[in-house]
C-alpha cells in the first residue's frame, strides 16, 4: 500500500469519517486489483 494512501486511511479512521473511509477503501481495492492484473503471472491464471 502506498504511504500516502495509508496516511489518508489512518486520518479518516481518526476523524471517524465513514464516507472518506469507504472512498479510500474503494481506491485501495481498485489499485490492488489493477496492479494484480498487470503482473507477469496474469496470463497463467
Amino acid at each position: 500500500m502506498p504511504k500516502w494512501l495509508s496516511n489518508q486511511i489512518m486520518r479518516a479512521f481518526h476523524k471517524r469519517d465513514r464516507r472518506q473511509i469507504r472512498l479510500l477503501n474503494d481506491c485501495w481495492f481498485f489499485y490492488y486489483n489493477r496492479r494484480d492484473d498487470s503482473g507477469p503471472n496474469h496470463d497463467l491464471q
